[in-house]
């Protein structure tokens, strides 16, 4: 590492010494958390690659940059079985992660205070890697990605995120407003956020940047965190799609999908998917992954990170989607509820729902993994209840289907096996998508195209 780089780490060190983050409080838990959970999950990563499910169960997981050890308590929530281990440049951070982690009674998880580069030196391999608001901070981000990729097992999923140099371009300016102030040229402490706050309070409201990204942070409960990580921030930069998948080129990775994959969808930007102008229509068939995720950041730049998952090259198994599949698929799957939906209050949710004749909105728990919500009449949703109590088979449902509504309610004739079982598998291609139910095909590996 250069001189200037060492430099700048020792800032960042030294910010997260004073100011751990991220700042939740010890004795918050994530229970509850779902949507957070749902990421976290690696069953949900490892779906998505291989529409394969796996198990949480002796893999290992580096929370890689675990600051105050809050995310690692996530993984550990969300990954039961599995082996957590943090590191962190801030031996403050990794204090309050190993405190945070007795409190809560966690068994299964270790911190490490060191740094990204260092972690071919702790003689592990991981199943699974979180690096979470971390990697824009590095001076290469693609030599942040080869160092986690030495240690990432073959088959193994890496979780990282960018700044977005669009969505917070107003950010950098402020940075930059008290970079030329002086306020950065050391660890910014009191005085520095005092002054930052003294300045916007003072700048009439017409004055654009304060007009578009001064919120007084003496409204939040997380006022010093709020200014220092969007208005001090030490290393903080934006990236573009194009910035991150030239990183993966040069780190030999290979990207996997977005994080909120469904929260950037482009032909949800048009309002006719179905009508899209003719050079649009003619167009996006064509278009690479890249390209599409380029034109949404340039349309809608609406996230702040860049989340995404990637691993290593040639690693994805071949899969026939969902919409794809035959009838002999369909009639030999196993229908699994994802993990992170089979908590007992969402089911006592949907009893609730059934039992009084109330519709139930699925997405009510994961809400950003779609762009409008799905909500079931009782009735259907009542079919899949038995989900909460483990995997089940098409023809379990359809058995249980033709009980709840043996006859038609309009014609009041009787329902065939066939109507319910076509029924059903509709139902259960809209839930796949964006990953409530998982479908485990008999025989995965035969007719793949």
């Amino acid at each position: 590492m250069d001189e200037q780089s060492t430099e700048l780490f020792e800032k960042i060190r030294q910010q997260f010494d004073s100011a751990p983050y991220p700042n939740v409080p010890l004795e918050q838990h994530p229970k509850g958390e779902y949507e957070r959970l749902f990421q976290h999950n690696l069953i949900t990563a490892y779906y998505l690659r291989d529409q394969l499910l796996t198990s949480a169960d002796g893999k290992v997981i580096l929370d890689a940059g675990c600051g105050t050890g809050y995310k690692s308590m996530v993984l550990a929530e969300a990954n039961p079985g599995a082996k957590i281990v943090g590191i962190d440049l801030s031996s403050q951070a990794v204090e309050l992660a190993r405190q945070r982690i007795k409190f809560h009674g966690y068994e299964n998880v270790e911190f490490l205070v060191g740094s990204i580069e260092s972690l071919p030196t702790l003689g592990l391999e991981f199943d699974y890697i979180n690096c979470d608001e971390v990697l824009y901070l590095f001076p290469d981000i693609a030599k942040g990605l080869q160092a986690m990729k030495a240690v990432l097992k073959p088959e193994g999923i890496i979780r990282a995120n960018l700044h977005s140099a669009i969505q917070r371009f107003n950010y950098f300016r402020a940075q930059q407003v008290f970079k030329v102030m002086g306020l950065m040229d050391s660890n910014p402490e009191e005085l520095e956020m005092e002054i930052a706050k003294e300045t916007f309070t003072a700048l009439e409201d017409w004055v654009e940047l304060k007009a578009k990204i001064w919120r007084n942070p003496s409204e939040r409960k997380d006022e010093k965190e709020w200014l220092l990580m969007n208005y001090l921030f030490q290393g903080d930069k934006g990236y573009t799609i194009a910035d991150l998948f030239a990183a993966l080129q040069t780190a030999d990775l290979e990207f996997i999908s977005m994080v909120n994959w469904r929260r950037w969808e482009i032909l949800d930007l048009f309002k006719d998917s179905d009508d899209l102008p003719v050079f649009w229509a003619m167009s996006l068939p064509g278009a690479s992954t890249e390209q599409r995720l380029q034109l949404f950041e340039l349309l809608h730049p609406i996230h702040r990170l860049l989340d995404f998952w990637c691993g290593h090259p040639g690693q994805a198994k071949p899969f026939v989607p969902v919409t794809d599949w035959s009838e002999a698929d369909w009639q030999g799957v196993r229908i699994h509820l994802h993990p992170q939906l089979a908590f007992s209050q969402i089911r006592d949710d949907l009893i609730k729902s059934i039992n009084h004749h109330s519709s139930f909105e699925v997405t009510r728990y994961l809400p950003t993994q779609v762009s409008s919500p799905i909500t079931l009449e009782s009735a259907i949703a009542a079919r899949l209840l038995p989900l909460w109590d483990g995997s089940q088979s098409i023809q379990a449902l359809v058995e249980r289907s033709l009980k709840l509504q043996p006859f038609n309610p309009v014609t009041l004739e009787a329902v065939t096996p066939e109507q319910v079982f076509t029924e059903i598998k509709d139902l259960l291609t809209a839930l796949e998508t964006p990953m409530y139910i998982l479908l485990e095909r008999s025989n995965p590996e035969a007719e793949v195209l």
